[in-house]
C-alpha cells in the first residue's frame, strides 16, 4: 500500500482523523470528542467496504496514538475497533483512560 495520508480536524470539542482512499470518494475515518479532563473518546472509526482489510483503520489509530504521546492526552476506547487495538496493542496501555 502506498503511504496513507493523515489529516487532522478539530471542531470544538470535536475532532477526526482522515484518510483519503484511492479508488473511492469516500474518506476513511476516526472520530472522536474531548471529555472535560481532556481524555479523548475515540468513538468511531469507519473505512469505505471496497478498501477494507489493508490496514488502514488501524493507521488512524496510530496517528491518533502518536498525538496522545506527543501531545500528552489520554484515550477513553468507546469505538469496538479502537478497543480491539488497545487490547492488542499492551504498549498502549498507559495512554488509555
Amino acid at each position: 500500500m502506498a503511504e496513507l495520508e493523515i489529516t487532522t480536524e478539530q471542531k470544538g470539542d470535536k475532532g477526526a482523523y482522515y484518510a483519503d482512499v484511492a479508488g473511492t470518494d469516500t474518506r476513511a475515518e476516526l472520530t472522536w470528542r474531548l471529555r472535560e479532563d481532556g481524555v479523548r473518546i475515540a468513538n468511531h472509526t469507519f473505512t469505505p467496504p471496497e478498501a477494507r482489510g489493508r490496514g488502514i483503520a488501524f493507521k488512524l489509530v496510530e496517528a491518533l496514538i502518536a498525538d496522545a504521546r506527543e501531545q500528552g492526552f489520554r484515550i477513553k476506547p468507546t469505538c469496538p475497533y479502537v478497543a480491539v487495538q488497545f487490547d492488542k496493542h499492551p504498549e498502549w496501555a498507559d495512554l488509555r483512560a
